[in-house]
């Protein structure tokens, strides 16, 4: 189970990271905020599809086509953490070091908008300890869904 949660935690981790990065960095400039939230979500979910695939290979290979509920939902969520750490990563290193003005640009917004009750203090670590929480907790829903969907029993 272990080389399994490293192999696709790293897939899943190295497709954040780049993907994560490479939207912050090529789209701030050309894209709204939204289209960028939009993008985000796009590669978590995109990272995090390698939990189904990690699951499906334990229960295929490993385990002679057999995985419980429970299983899956340990393998896919040590799977997010390690997608959650290259996303956190990723915006860690935009934030404070490619564009270290994206906080106040956005509270600028904010306040243009007329939203300034939507305004939360952040900084480049409270920002990717978020984003891992945040990873980690939708790639929980998507382990649940695939250990339901791959599930077999003997």
């Amino acid at each position: 189970m272990k080389n399994i949660v490293v192999k696709y935690g790293v897939y899943g981790f190295l497709t954040g990271l780049i993907i994560f990065t490479l939207h912050l960095t090529l789209g701030i400039n050309n894209l709204d905020y939204s289209t960028n939230e939009i993008l985000g979500y796009v590669s978590i979910f995109l990272s995090l599809s390698f939990i189904f695939f990690g699951i499906k290979h334990y229960r295929d290979k490993v385990n002679n086509g057999v995985v419980t509920i429970g299983k899956a939902i340990v393998i896919g969520l040590l799977i997010s953490v390690l997608v959650g750490l290259g996303i956190a990563i990723a915006d860690f290193i935009y934030t404070k070091l490619i564009d270290p003005s994206f906080f106040n640009n956005y509270e600028q917004m904010l306040i243009d908008q007329g939203k300034e009750d939507e305004i939360i203090k952040m900084t480049s670590a409270t920002a990717a300890v978020f984003m891992l929480v945040l990873v980690t907790v939708i790639g929980f829903i998507i382990s649940l869904l695939s250990a339901l969907i791959l599930q077999r029993k003997n």
